[in-house]
């Protein structure tokens, strides 16, 4: 190989490419080369027909990709796209323009939404269905192959999987044709056979029909060329061009043969006037009869119209015509009409048609329209195939009826202006509410705005339903007349606006109406059986309370309230049918977010949380539809309402100018009134809980109490005087025991609310203090600032709570550090990493050394560490110090716990008041001559109004207890009487719930008895047992019980823990027989104590006989048993509030059982034993000067009056 030339030829080939390239490249100074590209029109105008959207769209994309230099910008790109559009397009582009929507900017994102909005719905839209699902039907396999190329040109399916589909698709003789020829070469080789084989089908078939036929024109002002015309037009150039060229026939184009051999031209010997035969009712399957109005100058008949698929054109009988005064036009040709069954007209020519008349179908569907006058015609109307290719109606043809319309109809037959109405129907907003500083943004207060159908967002409402649920179906409701006329506004008015259409959906859901407050109606729609299927949201309203702690600073405050809230959300696409509800005047879904579905608050919540995602919390409050607007100062209040409209504005949110509330210093907020600093109970609602009647029902005690608990944060000692009516809610009772304990809370917490404090606003620079104290059913707290200025405590919030059945177990310091912890965690926000170290106030000392205790419980050690987040200190405030949070604590209690030191109730609410209150009415009563002349000499007659008081009073006084019920009625038959007392007595006894919870069966044991002798004197035959596993109180666990079998007089012996038998002996010495004297027998059970060897040597050496009872039964030492239940009952009312200080109320429980009347021998076991009954304790002694005797006695006092009771 030669290098020489080698290099010489690489030499001169990088000579040629640099001349290329410099070619290519012009010279400095030297105009450009004119380039020509391919010649591109100018895109045609597009008035928003949605089969011309996509095309329209890409012939802009090809001008703009043409001439980059005209297209600097994305703005110039929408302003060439506006600049193309008419009609509907341009007054849809006008309103983005104006608003000056973000979409206006981007071509892209206009060409999207103007695709969203104008697209037809089927294009785009899954193409592969609808390409399974083309079929030929009548139509030529020229036609249809036009349609299938469409729609596959979308598709990059392969030519084999089409040739099938294609095949498939076809008429089953022309697939048997195709498939005898067997296999084709490509997919536009099979549709090229298919076009030249149906083809030579029908050539075949129309040499072999000799009829004359001659197609139908349709009805007057239509532009179909479909089969079946009335007269005939004369061709246009360019279709006579087309045939001449295509070998096709002049009269019908068809191919294979000329104009003169044309099987369908008329015959010679007929007329030369174009008059054609008019074809009617081609089968009795296709006939369907609905009412119609027929309107002309005011003038209308209700009738019903035949829809009939086999007539070529729409006819109205000329007897109606002249009935509604509809004048004719004279036809320039008659045309011949022929009945095919003859059923419905005769034989006959058509003259005439009429002018434009009003045809409404239904309720809703109105057009104008003219049609052909039959001379004679047993229907007086007909509505043939013209008129149901227009329209395309969905029939049920089993029904009879029409199920709904088609697009067409919703844009302008279902469209029409209708007269506003007081549904739902925009009227002219009133701007005068709304300040000078923002007039700017009249168009959020927009109420015609606010009714149109709102923009796809990513947030809109999903409805998805659970796996393996079936569909649910809702009633057809019944309405009135009245309410017939609101449904039909209501239909009208939503398909106007576009947030309704009609449905064919399977899923239905009922309609009707409820009455408003003003007497309007409000439609409501049942979608409890569709909410019971679809998958809920998991997504939580905002926390009212913690979010108006956000307003501490704020000194004016701005309300707002959107419109129609949930309308201004869409559907998500494709989920409407789901909304479908059913009425009498058919069935509709919603596009947008209807009222009533379950999602419907945490989706709407969710979408206003994303659209001020950037305010909340630093001057905007959002809660579904209600916006509050919070600022330090005026001038940036107006900054922050301006921010908040336009964000309305950018969203298509509007709010109701007429309920919006602006520049205030006090406002009302979800039944809260806010003001600079403090929160308070509206007005209104503290009225409407004062005029509350009494509850008759499980549901309204649920509604009240509901709507009570709503402002439970005002209510110092919510739990307490809720407890008596909360513990009716029990068990879904199916009637209310309603007496005179639940009576007096329904009221205490009636007159709660009257003096309910105002709240102050929490205040971060300021330190905190926090009560809290825990009793046995309860635990309250009370957060607490200081006024800087005065040094005054005030509440800022309140917190209760009961404990339940495992938290009831803890012992006093855990409940205690129960309450603590619930209270910081309660305010949490505020406790944890405040300015300030806070204060936390308990009546409990030994909380005081929780943070330096070196031995804790497991239970401790675990909140111990999880206090070690705050940074507090624990003070001990006395009890009688810790009111407010003691009173939190407390749940409901039997009312001598009324009667304390610091009163909680007024005083007309204690048991005495009501007591002397209620005998002095019996006696005025008697006094009247109320009493009837049954009634006994000497006693007073009881009416009916104050027979359950006085039942009350005489079973649950301090000086009975809860006696049974002979001697409840022997106490009533001492001073009262009225008819079948005893009875009433019976049936009071045997419901009450103190009784039923703290008394036992007394049934006589089955079997012969084997009593013990009667005694003879006092204490000479005794009963023992032991009361254990009570609280430590000084130093005492054990009660040892003594009971004199002839008195009934018992003795209570507290103990540290359970004798040795030494010990039993030595204490039986020092606290019975020094008083009593050495006894004969006593009866115990076989504790160890008894049945040990020393116990027995003790009792031989006194000559005591000592009697032990039978294994595992205790009845045979049941006075020692009964005496027991009854200290235990006594114990627990009076240990409830402190278990530690039992031992200090014992001799109280002892005194009351020694001072009760026995039914045996109607005496007390003072008197049996003393001779004389001692002074009992319910006086009232006068104030002393010595505080700790005062405290002492009050003390005493409350224990006996509640010890009385057990």
């Amino acid at each position: 190989m030669d290098p020489a030339g080698s290099l010489e030829n690489r030499i001169s080939a990088m000579e040629q490419l640099l001349t290329a390239r410099a070619a290519q490249v012009p010279l400095p100074g030297s105009p450009p080369r004119p380039s020509v590209p391919p010649p591109i029109a100018l895109p045609e105008r597009y008035d928003g027909d949605p089969d011309q959207c996509r095309g329209f769209l890409m012939q802009v994309g090809l001008y703009v990709e043409e001439h980059p230099e005209m297209f600097t910008t994305s703005g110039a790109e929408v302003r060439f796209t506006i600049s193309l559009l008419t009609g509907r397009a341009r007054e849809w582009a006008t309103a983005l323009w104006t608003d000056q929507s973000p979409l206006i900017r981007s071509g892209g994102e206009f060409h999207r939404a103007l695709m969203e909005i104008f697209d037809h719905p089927a294009v785009g839209r899954r193409p592969g269905f609808r390409l399974l699902d083309c079929r030929q039907g009548n139509r030529t396999a020229a036609d249809f192959s036009l349609e299938f190329r469409t729609i596959a040109a979308a598709l990059r399916w392969p030519d084999d999987c089409l040739q099938t589909i294609f095949l498939r698709a076809l008429n089953p003789d022309l697939q048997d044709e195709l498939t005898s020829r067997g296999e084709v070469s490509s997919f536009d080789e099979l549709v090229r056979q298919a076009v030249r084989l149906d083809n030579t089908v029908r050539d075949r078939r129309r040499r072999r029909s000799q009829t004359d036929h001659m197609r139908a024109l349709p009805a007057p002002g239509s532009e179909s060329t479909e089969p079946m015309q009335i007269g005939r037009s004369p061709l246009t150039t360019t279709e006579r061009r087309r045939r001449t060229q295509g070998g096709l026939c002049l009269y019908c184009g068809g191919v294979g043969h000329a104009v003169s051999a044309c099987p369908v031209r008329p015959r010679r010997e007929e007329p030369p006037l174009p008059v054609g035969v008019f074809s009617v009712s081609l089968s009795s399957l296709t006939q369907l009869t609905v009412p119609v109005s027929v309107w002309y100058n005011g003038a209308h008949r209700v009738v019903r119209a035949l829809l009939d698929s086999g007539a070529a054109g729409n006819f109205m009988d000329a007897n109606l015509a002249r009935q509604l005064r509809i004048p004719f036009h004279q036809l320039a040709f008659p045309i011949k009409v022929q009945g095919v069954t003859g059923e419905h007209i005769r034989e006959g020519t058509i003259e005439h048609r009429t002018h434009p008349f009003m045809l409404t179908v239904g309720a809703l569907h109105t057009e104008q329209m003219e049609v052909y006058v039959l001379p004679q015609a047993k229907d007086p109307l007909i509505l043939g195939l013209p008129w149901l290719r227009k329209h395309n109606p969905s029939i049920d043809w089993r029904a009879g009826e029409i199920t709904s319309w088609s697009e067409l109809c919703l844009g302008e037959c279902l469209s029409l202006p209708c007269k506003a109405t007081g549904v739902e129907s925009p009227e002219p907003e009133d701007l005068s509410v709304i300040p000078e500083e923002y007039r700017d943004y009249a168009d959020v207060f927009s109420k015609e705005k606010a009714f149109s159908l709102p923009p796809r967002r990513d947030c809109d409402c999903a409805i998805d339903i659970l796996a393996g649920t079936s569909m649910p179906r809702g009633r057809l409701y019944p309405i009135s007349l009245q309410e017939q006329d609101a449904l039909e506004t209501y239909i009208r008015e939503g398909l106007r606006q576009g947030i309704i259409r009609p449905s064919t959906s399977p899923m239905t859901a009922g309609f009707f109406f409820v009455k408003k407050k003003d007497g309007g109606l409000r439609p409501v729609i049942d979608y409890r059986a569709l909410n019971a299927v679809s998958v809920k949201r998991r997504e939580p309203l905002p926390l009212i309370p913690s979010a108006l702690e956000q307003v501490r600073e704020a000194v004016i405050f701005t309300k707002l309230d959107l419109r129609s809230a949930y309308n201004l959300v869409r559907i998500r696409k494709g989920d409407e049918w789901k909304t479908s509800f059913i009425t009498s005047r058919g069935q509709y879904e919603y596009r947008v977010m209807p009222y009533g579905l379950a999602n419907s608050p945490s989706i709407f919540q969710s979408f206003m949380n994303g659209v001020f995602h950037d305010m909340l919390d630093k001057f905007v409050i959002v809660y579904i539809d209600d916006i509050l607007i919070y600022s330090p100062s005026k001038q940036a209040h107006v900054r922050h309402v301006k921010q908040v409209l336009q964000r309305l504005r950018e969203h298509h949110l509007y709010a109701k100018g007429e309920k919006c509330e602006f520049h205030q210093g006090k406002v009302k907020f979800l039944g809260y009134v806010i003001q600079p600093g403090e929160v308070a109970m509206d007005g209104q609602k503290i009225t409407a809980i004062m005029d509350w009647p009494p509850p008759r029902t499980l549901k309204e005690l649920q509604r009240f109490l509901g709507f009570a608990n709503f402002y439970r944060r005002f209510i110092r000692n919510f739990s307490q005087t809720a407890a008596p009516l909360t513990s009716l809610t029990r068990g879904k009772p199916t009637r209310l025991p309603w007496t005179s304990v639940e009576e007096q809370a329904f009221d205490r917490l009636k007159r709660a609310f009257c003096t309910a404090p105002i709240l102050k606003q929490p205040r971060p620079e300021l330190p905190f203090e926090v009560e809290v104290d825990a009793s046995e059913s309860g635990v309250g707290a009370v957060l607490i600032q200081r006024d800087p200025e005065t040094g005054r405590r005030h509440p800022c919030a309140y917190f209760s709570r009961k404990l339940s059945s495992a938290e009831r177990n803890y012992d006093v310091g855990d409940r205690e550090l129960l309450a603590m912890k619930l209270a910081l965690e309660e305010w949490r926000h505020w406790l944890e990493g405040a300015r300030h170290p806070f204060l936390v106030l308990t009546d409990h000392r030994n909380l005081e050394y929780l943070q330096s205790a070196k031995r804790l419980s497991a239970r401790q050690a675990r909140w111990a560490h999880w206090f070690s987040r705050f940074s507090f200190r624990v003070s001990y405030l006395p009890g009688e110090k810790n009111r407010k949070a003691d009173a939190l604590s407390r749940q409901y209690d039997p009312p001598e716990n009324e009667d304390r030191t610091v009163p909680i109730l007024d005083p007309s609410c204690f048991v005495s008041s009501i007591t002397w209150g209620l005998e002095e009415r019996i006696r005025l009563e008697n006094e009247n001559g109320v009493a009837p002349s049954g009634c006994p000499p000497g006693l007073r007659y009881v009416s009916r109004a104050h027979r359950l008081p006085l039942l009350n009073w005489i079973h649950s006084q301090p000086g009975t207890g809860h006696p049974g019920v002979s001697a409840t009625q022997r106490l009533v038959s001492r001073r009262y009487w009225w008819p079948r007392w005893q009875q009433e007595v019976r049936a009071f006894v045997d419901s009450c719930p103190e009784c039923a919870r703290n008394k036992s069966s007394n049934l006589s044991p089955a079997g012969l008895l084997q009593p013990l002798p009667v005694p003879s004197r006092p204490w000479s035959h005794v009963v023992m047992d032991f009361i254990t596993d009570l609280p430590r109180s000084a130093g005492k666990t054990i009660i040892l019980t003594i009971v004199d079998r002839f008195s009934k007089m018992c003795r209570l012996v507290p103990l540290p823990k359970l004798p040795s038998a030494a010990e039993l002996a030595d204490v039986l010495i020092q606290e019975l027989f020094r008083f009593t004297g050495i006894p004969e027998d006593i009866v115990s059970d076989r504790g160890p104590q008894f049945a040990s060897r020393v116990f027995r040597e003790f009792c031989q050496k006194l000559n005591i006989t000592l009697s032990l009872t039978s294994s595992y039964h205790p009845q045979s030492n049941g006075l020692a048993e009964r005496t027991n239940r009854e200290v235990s009952k006594a114990l627990r009312l009076l240990v409830r509030s402190n278990p530690a200080k039992w031992t200090s109320h014992l001799v109280w429980a002892e005194y009351s059982l020694n001072s009760r009347v026995s039914p045996i021998t109607a005496l007390t076991p003072f008197q049996c034993v003393l001779g004389f009954q001692p002074p009992l304790f319910p006086w009232d002694a006068p104030v002393g000067t010595v505080p700790k005797v005062d405290a002492w006695y009050q003390e005493s006092q409350s224990a006996w009056r509640r010890i009385q009771r057990a």
